[in-house]
């Protein structure tokens, strides 16, 4: 069945803010859309950061802690984008906002670690805090340009505030899940 977007499926497991603010909507929806996406390029751009950044904080905190904080990182950047634009009648889906709080459990958990990244024809290690400040930085002023720049109710695209909320959601779960014997490290390397 074609709909507005083109997509049943897609309209009815995605998070359309304009329901979730008149209060009509599947709860499961929240869950659902964090495993959707908006085409293969936007799965494996997720892929990606998982893959890199993922395994070190899943040893961190465990398995079942480690999709405990993950499923509540998206629950975070669902939240942050419905407040953003509640009138929104756009699907949102995909894993960045989940990702997003991944990638700030790493930069706190990890903050020393040093990663390769591709620049045009060369590979280079750099600080994970440059490559995950730029990251945030660009997500940050992203949303807000977008918050300005588009129409209330036919923002489409990439949910920026979703990311911000998705990392701002990490950032104060990450005290809360992280294993003790790490806590005690960081809190070291803090006062050192």
């Amino acid at each position: 069945m074609e709909t507005r977007y083109g997509n049943a499926f897609v309209e009815r497991y995605s998070v359309i803010p304009a329901e979730f603010s008149n209060g009509h909507f599947p709860i499961i929806t929240i869950f659902t859309a964090m495993f959707m996406h908006g085409g293969l390029v936007h799965l494996l751009g997720n892929m990606l950061y998982l893959y890199i950044f993922g395994d070190n904080v899943e040893d961190n905190l465990g398995k079942g802690r480690f999709l405990l904080f993950y499923l509540l990182c998206g629950i975070g950047a669902t939240i942050a984008q419905i407040a953003a634009n509640p009138s929104s009648t756009v699907p949102n889906l995909g894993a960045s906002g989940a990702i997003a709080g991944v990638l700030a459990a790493y930069l706190i958990l990890f903050p020393r670690n040093r990663v390769r990244v591709l620049m045009i024809f060369f590979v280079m290690t750099v600080s994970a805090w440059f490559v995950l400040g730029l990251w945030v930085a660009t997500q940050i002023f992203s949303a807000y340009t977008d918050i300005f720049h588009h129409s209330a109710t036919e923002k489409g695209g990439v949910a920026f505030m979703a990311h911000v909320g998705g990392f701002f959601t990490g950032v104060v779960l990450v005290f809360i899940f992280r294993r003790k014997q790490a806590a005690a490290g960081i809190s070291q390397r803090l006062q050192a």
